[in-house]
């Protein structure tokens, strides 16, 4: 078989270079056919819904160019940027990861962000109670110079307040250097205000790389908060050798926003239509019409039946990631069913989490570390959380991540007592190949950077033989130690994106 493969390699090489007069190199043709190679064989093998066979092949990079010059020193910089990020945890951490990319666009001293403590989720935590802001700083040293706060010599030095501004959505390098940089060097000390998706998705190689250092390596959390997480990954673990998170959104007013039926009846419909009334400018939905569309979140008994025509068996081990559920223990009640193994924070942290409980970020961010940790991935809404930890998974090696295919499963799930289980199943395995996280999913140009980093993606050599079996020992893969594919928490067990945006976290 290989002499086969080689001899047709070495006949194809002589083709090219008869007919275009290029020579391709032995390496071009083997990374060319092995990509492609590896991408057919995918789509056309049965899915393993615990892992995909292929992930071994992909690693996340995100070190430095050789040509990316170092940081600017505080005493040279063009002044001091503060950033007022918005909204709840994870819309939160897109503004700060962003907030050091314009902080290097504008050659400026980042203040380190401050978080918003006005929004739905009334949390008061400051940047220091939620992440490790020391290591935030050390870690991004060669990159951007970061200060905890304005000298008071500067602060006393100025004859007026900070000016303050906030600068269009997906804003482009050339606005801030254009209309944000002269402000800045006028004025020294800069205050943008509601930054959240400030800064455009598409930037060059580099500026995305450093937007992957931030979030997947500067950005950790304080060791309490890592600390309680752990722990509830090893009673997950002590339980199962493998589970899945399941991030529900589900609350009142997030249903209400969605301007969809869930099936509760008038009474739902009362009581959702008097929250809806809280934004003035909402469209008038269509709740049939949003449900075909794919713009409806899956309620648990959904997200169950879906797990289960996967093939994910009765006595899985789940992990339920969630606020407030609209309906409580009635709604919840069919997943329990379909998973007994059914476990939440509360349940396996009671005592831990109590000093957290007035503090919806810091709670966030306990089921942002168990859904990190886990085998298995999925949510049923397409929120910031959801965003966020799919590009974070993929960038740790293509971790299982289940994104449902809501725009087709939803017709399934009002056809469903019309079909035998058999070909329901059938049916959701076919709907949902292309949304289960597999590396053949990563397209150029697709979604949020923050969802899909493909910057940040590098692919190993690939070769047949290395599929034989999962069980097969890896090679090293060149890199900092921080671009490895493990999460990076167990160290310290010694537009439609406009509505999406509104509850994201």
């Amino acid at each position: 078989m290989c002499k086969w493969v080689c001899g047709f390699m070495l006949f194809s090489l002589g083709v090219i270079s008869l007919f275009t007069g290029h020579v391709v190199s032995h390496l071009e043709w083997a990374q060319q056919l092995s990509k492609r190679s590896l991408l057919d064989i995918s789509r056309k093998e049965p899915i393993d819904v615990w892992k995909s066979k292929y992930s071994k092949f992909f690693y996340g990079c995100s070190e430095r160019g050789k040509s990316f010059p170092p940081a600017v020193q505080e005493h040279k910089s063009n002044g001091y940027l503060l950033i007022a990020a918005s909204g709840g945890l994870n819309q939160q951490r897109t503004g700060i990861t962003d907030a050091v990319v314009v902080a290097r666009i504008l050659n400026a001293t980042l203040v380190v962000p401050e978080l918003d403590h006005h929004s739905y989720w009334k949390d008061d935590s400051d940047f220091n109670d939620i992440f490790d802001v020391n290591w935030f700083i050390s870690s991004l040293t060669k990159d951007v110079t970061i200060v905890k706060r304005v000298p008071d010599r500067v602060m006393r030095s100025m004859e007026k307040p900070p000016y303050t501004m906030r600068v269009p959505r997906k804003s482009t390098p050339e606005y801030y250097l254009d209309q944000v940089l002269p402000i800045l060097s006028r004025r020294h000390v800069l205050q943008l205000t509601k930054f959240d998706y400030r800064l455009a998705n598409d930037l060059d190689e580099d500026m995305q790389k450093l937007r992957c250092r931030v979030n997947y390596n500067a950005l950790r959390f304080t060791k309490r908060i890592q600390s309680v997480g752990m722990k509830v990954v090893k009673r997950m673990r002590k339980m199962a050798k493998r589970f899945i998170a399941v991030h529900l959104r589900f609350e009142p007013d997030m249903l209400a926003f969605s301007g969809c039926d869930f099936g509760g009846g008038e009474k739902e419909r009362a009581e959702l239509a008097e929250i809806r009334k809280r934004w003035d400018t909402l469209p008038d939905l269509d709740p049939l019409e949003e449900r075909k569309r794919g713009k409806c979140p899956l309620t648990p008994h959904e997200v169950g039946l879906m797990l289960r025509a996967l093939g994910f068996a009765n006595n899985t081990y789940i992990y339920v990631a969630s606020g407030e559920i609209y309906g409580g223990e009635k709604t919840l009640r069919p997943l329990r069913e379909l998973f007994p193994n059914f476990y939440t924070k509360e349940m396996l942290a009671n005592d831990e989490l109590k000093p957290m409980l007035p503090f919806s970020s810091r709670l966030a961010a306990i089921d942002y570390i168990v859904s990190d940790e886990s085998d298995v991935f999925i949510t049923n809404n397409n929120g910031n959380m959801a965003k966020i930890l799919a590009g974070r998974r993929r960038y740790m090696g293509h971790k299982r991540t289940i994104r449902p295919n809501a725009k087709k499963l939803s017709a399934l799930f009002m056809d469903r007592e019309k079909m035998e289980w058999q070909t329901f199943a059938k049916k959701v395995k076919s709907c949902q190949r292309g949304f289960m996280g597999d590396p053949d999913e990563f397209k150029p140009g697709r979604g949020e950077f923050h969802e899909y980093p493909q910057a940040c993606i590098c692919q190993r050599p690939f070769s047949y033989d290395k599929t034989s079996t999962d069980d097969e020992e890896e090679e090293d893969i060149p890199g900092e130690v921080h671009n490895n594919t493990s999460s990076g928490h167990g160290h310290l067990s010694s537009a439609d994106s406009e509505r999406d945006e509104v509850f994201p976290d």
